[in-house]
């Protein structure tokens, strides 16, 4: 399945989670949070209403201590309510994340990477 990673500022940057303007995002779909460095990893990634979701992370301790490693960085992607769990699976299988552990039980539904 091919979806549009959001990214920010004239479309070429990826947005910074801390900072994201997240009043008019009104979607439903699948997110990623990663670290910046080298070896940028995944913090976190998940599914649902993205305004409400990323408003969670921005304060959540656990997220927040991988700034350590570098900047904080997120993307989401809209994807139908049908899709969701098998596209969390994907990327869940695919960019296995730093927090979190317990996945949607569905078969994984590919999409393309947001890199």
């Amino acid at each position: 399945m091919q979806v549009e990673w959001i990214k920010c500022g004239n479309g070429s940057n990826w947005c910074p989670l801390e900072m994201v303007n997240l009043d008019n995002v009104n979607t439903t779909g699948v997110y990623m949070i990663w670290h910046e460095g080298n070896p940028s990893r995944v913090v976190r990634l998940g599914q649902g209403n993205i305004k409400d979701r990323l408003g969670v992370h921005r304060k959540d301790t656990a997220v927040l201590a991988y700034r350590r490693h570098g900047l904080l960085r997120v993307t989401w992607a809209s994807v139908a309510w049908s899709y969701l769990d098998g596209v969390e699976k994907y990327l869940a299988n695919t960019w296995p994340p730093l927090i979190g552990d317990a996945f949607p039980d569905a078969p994984p539904i590919a999409v393309n990477s947001p890199w």
